[in-house]
């Protein structure tokens, strides 16, 4: 198909497939998420484990964001051909 091509911006039935596949994924994890959650009611966290779940959100959003960066000057710069 070229880019003039009314029909280039749909799915494919492979797209529409993994799109499923991952609303499925999602449903599942937060069922998953929200069952273990409410079973850990009489758990408590002390201040250090907050910090350290803190600490970990950080650095994941830190190293995702950096290596979207990463891509971003890469793409703009020609370097990823």
């Amino acid at each position: 198909m070229n880019d003039n091509d009314p029909r280039a911006g749909r799915l494919t039935p492979a797209g529409w497939l993994a799109i499923v596949v991952l609303l499925g994924f999602l449903v599942w994890s937060l069922w998953y998420a929200v069952r273990f959650w409410s079973a850990l009611s009489g758990v408590d966290i002390s201040v250090t484990g907050w910090v350290f779940i803190v600490f970990g959100v950080l650095v994941t959003l830190g190293l995702g964001g950096g290596l979207m960066a990463l891509v971003f000057y890469s793409s703009r710069k020609d370097y990823d051909r």
